[in-house]
């Protein structure tokens, strides 16, 4: 009981720092996915418009290769260029954020049935008709797994954002290393822990319903 009172006290004293540290952490979170949907998806949209050749291989190969660049290795890259902060930190998960929307709104759009384009087509749709009224419902789903998929690995990797000062629930694991406080470590892996199982089942129950909807 001792260690739960401790614990408790601690939450007490600390309450502001921590929830100062979620909030800076949803915001890098909000901001890199919010940048990767639009960009993501936009080109995933243009590709499907176009022949599958060299441009397609070049955009999924660069996305590719921003995956695989380790997360401390890509925010360390940024530093010279952009400081330390916020900024290389949104950019440096934005980048992760690519291939993931990229692949699954290139898919999602590419399995709508052709026989349901090409009845679009009979009736008269235009190109871009077609995208908003029978493409993009259908690949929703699709689309809907990148986001959900995306948000809770950037959830994840904004705890290393704290190690080039851009702030974040790792601000308190960094602390609580420095300072032997186990609290503080505890505190901020936990909560990015349930933060990032809370968005999951959030995102998955509004995927479910939406299906449901569809049906």
């Amino acid at each position: 009981m001792t260690v739960i009172q401790d614990y408790g006290a601690f939450l007490a004293n600390r309450y502001g720092d921590i929830l100062a540290s979620l909030w800076q952490h949803l915001s890098i979170v909000a901001l890199a996915v919010l940048l990767g949907c639009l960009v993501a998806i936009s080109i995933a949209i243009l590709l499907t418009r176009m022949k599958e050749g060299v441009l397609n291989s070049v955009v999924f190969t660069l996305a590719n290769i921003f995956q695989t660049v380790p997360t401390i290795a890509l925010l360390a890259i940024f530093i010279p260029i952009l400081g330390i902060g916020m900024t290389p930190a949104v950019i440096a998960l934005f980048l992760y954020s690519l291939l993931p929307l990229l692949r699954n709104t290139y898919s999602g759009i590419k399995e709508v049935d052709e026989g349901v384009v090409e009845s679009a087509i009979g009736m008269g749709y235009s190109s871009m008709q077609r995208l908003w009224k029978i493409e993009l419902p259908l690949a929703f789903p699709y689309i809907l797994s990148g986001i959900r998929l995306t948000t809770v690995y950037i959830i994840s990797w904004t705890t290393l954002a704290a190690l080039i000062g851009a702030g974040g629930l790792g601000d308190l694991i960094m602390a609580g290393m420095s300072n032997n406080d186990n609290f503080l470590i505890f505190t901020g892996a936990a909560t990015a822990v349930i933060l990032a199982l809370l968005v999951d089942l959030v995102l998955g129950l509004f995927s479910k319903q939406r299906q449901g909807s569809t049906q």
